[in-house]
Formats: structure tokens, C-alpha cells, sequence
């Protein structure tokens, strides 16, 4: 009888969890993302995050629904968080669900395991008197003269301003706002148009952004030179997906997903000459709140 108890508690499980597919099926994959932020989301959905969405639609049988919105100050807020009637206070409903690319220790949203880690470059463009320089202390050697043409573009936060300013770069750098606000360009596209224009020579810039660069310019037009951490200076950091607090099921849905799929999500990135360095820190478990 316990026999016969145990298999037919197997077997409405295993109904149930049938049952699930078709339900889920159903469901869109909905994701908050920029609508112009190459190389990660665009409304042409050619950056690596639409690509990673796809794959992970396609493996879950649903269509992908997007709520775009300019990475901003206020994009979790706006997307993320925001419910779809935003006079219905307990809503359960939102624009989104998922945010494709997130730091794996973010506090803003509940994070998966990480998917990608990157690293910082110092690009330097090539045929401009630089091309001996071989590491990033290089530059920090150069005499004055030659740190003036240097024409380095300087963020007005991250680790490449605290580095230059640690190495005395600052009152050389030409200062550029991470985020512009401006819903018909950004940093990247900046930066590419700027380089080519010769505004500037070289800039400090996170791995994504770096490959976008170099994919949009001549073919080995510049040096990639990978930036190495030094205390108080982290130059590399673990990226993961997010949802919203308490939201544990999705997480776990994106954590198998990641998974199943790091051959191909790698092979992805790696299309977009993103740098790619070993990932060595997990996502920090959050509470429900």
C-alpha cells in the first residue's frame, strides 16, 4: 500500500508539473531594456541582451514583450517596479519582469547568478603617437607634453576617473557625463563618434562599451589594453539578470536558464568583441522586501 501511496503521489506530481508548461507557455517574456544603448538593447533588438532574450523566449516557448525606457536614474523604478495601472496599488501586473543585465551585487532588484564577467580597457586609438604604449602605467609615465596630446576621456564617476586621479591624469582628461539623458544617443556611440573625429585619442571604458568601439571602427584601429584592479580600484565586475524583490521563482527560472545555456550566451557576447574575464563572485542572496 506505502508502495502504491508513493506512486501515485509521483504520478499527480508529475500531472501537475505538466500542467505548468502550457501555462508559462502562454506567458510573454517581458523585459525592461533601453531602446537605444548599443551594444546591449536597441529597438532594432540587435544588442547582446536582445540576442540573450531571444535564446531564452525561444527555450521557454513565449513571445518576448519589451518596455523600453532610457538607462537612466529611475529606469528600475519606471520598468521594472512600475505596475501596468498605476492607480491599482497593489497591482500585481508590471510593465516587466526582467532587467537583462544588472551588477550581480545590485540592491536594486534581486539578482541571478552571474552570467558574464568584464573588465575596464584603456582603448587607444591607433597612429597617433601612442603605439608603444603596452599597459595603462605607461601612461601614467608620459610627460606632461605628451600627457596633453594624449586627449583621454575622463567619465565623471567610476574606476577609470579614480584611477586617472590617482595617477595625477585628471587636469589632462577631457570630461564626458555617463549618462547624457539624451534619448537619441549615448555613451558609446559618443565616444565611437569622438575617437574617429579625433577629439580624442583614448579613453578608459567598460568592456562592452570598449568592444562596441572597436567593432564600429577600422579593422585593428586600436589598442585594447585590459585594465587590472589595484587596492581601493576595482576594474572587474560579475554582471547578472534581475526582478523584482521577492520575485524567487523567476530568479530560479533565469538561474537555470543561465545554466543550460553558457556555451551559448558565451559564444553570443563574444560576437560583440566584448573582453570576458573568468567569473569569481556569485550573486549576493537578497530577502524578500
Amino acid at each position: 500500500m506505502q508502495a502504491k501511496s508513493i506512486f501515485r503521489r509521483f504520478v499527480i506530481s508529475a500531472l501537475l508539473l505538466g500542467s505548468v508548461a502550457p501555462i508559462h507557455a502562454k506567458e510573454k517574456f517581458k523585459v525592461c531594456a533601453d531602446p537605444l544603448n548599443p551594444p546591449y538593447s536597441t529597438k532594432k533588438k540587435d544588442g547582446f541582451e536582445n540576442k540573450i532574450a531571444e535564446l531564452f523566449a525561444k527555450k521557454l516557448g513565449q513571445k518576448i514583450e519589451y518596455t523600453w525606457f532610457p538607462q537612466r536614474i529611475g529606469f528600475i523604478r519606471n520598468t521594472l517596479n512600475a505596475p501596468v495601472d498605476e492607480k491599482e496599488v497593489d497591482s500585481k501586473e508590471f510593465k516587466c519582469n526582467v532587467v537583462m543585465n544588472v551588477p550581480a551585487d545590485s540592491d536594486m532588484a534581486l539578482t541571478t547568478e552571474p552570467y558574464y564577467q568584464s573588465t575596464y580597457v584603456l582603448l587607444i586609438a591607433k597612429g597617433r603617437g601612442f603605439d608603444d604604449i603596452k599597459n595603462a602605467q605607461q601612461l601614467a609615465e608620459l610627460p606632461l607634453e605628451k600627457q596633453e596630446a594624449a586627449k583621454i576621456a575622463m567619465f565623471d564617476r567610476g574606476p577609470g576617473t579614480a584611477w586617472l586621479q590617482k595617477h595625477g591624469l585628471l587636469e589632462t582628461s577631457i570630461p564626458y557625463q555617463s549618462m547624457s539623458g539624451d534619448e537619441d544617443n549615448n555613451v558609446a556611440m559618443q565616444i565611437d563618434r569622438d575617437l574617429k573625429a579625433k577629439k580624442i585619442n583614448m579613453v578608459i571604458v567598460w568592456g562592452p562599451i570598449a568592444g562596441y568601439i572597436v567593432s564600429q571602427g577600422p579593422k585593428n584601429g586600436y589598442t585594447e589594453i585590459p585594465m587590472h584592479s589595484e587596492s581601493g580600484i576595482p576594474f572587474e565586475f560579475a554582471m547578472a539578470m534581475g526582478v523584482r524583490n521577492g520575485d524567487k521563482e523567476r530568479q530560479q527560472m533565469l538561474n537555470k536558464l543561465i545554466a543550460e545555456n553558457k556555451k551559448e550566451i558565451r559564444r553570443i557576447i563574444e560576437s560583440y568583441h566584448i573582453p570576458l574575464t573568468e567569473i569569481k563572485k556569485t550573486a549576493k542572496p537578497k530577502d524578500d522586501d
